[in-house]
């Protein structure tokens, strides 16, 4: 079978739950450099435990240290930054969906949000749902897969872990497939 990266997203009601699933993704077999989360900054400064250095390039983060305000099993992902994001305001990022958002160079594009999503292969009606969900607290997570088998079990786990508006699309055919 042919190998072909996709990425399966879900919607998490805080981190939390989001902490719960990566806690399952990571006891099932999948790496925390292929899982990711984006979740609104609303952590003071005062609450930051330490500072955490960030893979993602200089420009697009906003200084703060992110990977204090994760904390546990999220601020163990790869990649911890924070990102001021037009119209959706403050964000952290961790793992792969933290470099496509600074490769994308979302803190001054225009369409924010939805519009790197949308250039990470995700369809524009799915985009902007998620982007609605995390201005209102909610958490994107993903895990980027190799394998049907790997999307399958994914999927079940995110499902099996409480995530809403489970979707899974080729990271580089950017075609949605069906959950």
């Amino acid at each position: 079978m042919e190998s072909k990266k996709t990425a399966v997203f879900g919607i998490y009601k805080n981190s939390v739950h989001a902490e719960s699933a990566v806690d399952r993704l990571t006891a099932a077999g999948f790496s925390n450099n292929d899982i990711s989360v984006l979740l609104p900054d609303v952590q003071s400064s005062k609450e930051f435990a330490h500072e955490k250095s960030t893979k993602a390039p200089e420009g697009t983060t906003t200084g703060v240290a992110a990977g204090g305000a994760l904390g546990g099993t999220l601020g163990l992902l790869a990649g911890i930054g924070a990102l001021a994001i037009p119209g959706v305001g403050p964000l952290i990022a961790a793992g792969p969906i933290m470099g496509a958002l600074a490769g994308l160079g979302v803190g001054g594009a225009v369409g924010g949000l939805i519009g790197a999503l949308v250039g990470m292969g995700i369809p524009e009606y799915e985009a902007k749902r998620y982007e609605g969900r995390v201005k209102d607290g909610g958490v994107l997570l993903s895990v980027h897969c190799d394998t049907s088998a790997e999307i399958s079990r994914a999927k079940d786990l995110l499902k099996q872990s409480g995530a809403e508006d489970i979707s899974s699309t080729g990271e580089a055919s950017a075609k949605s497939q069906s959950a």
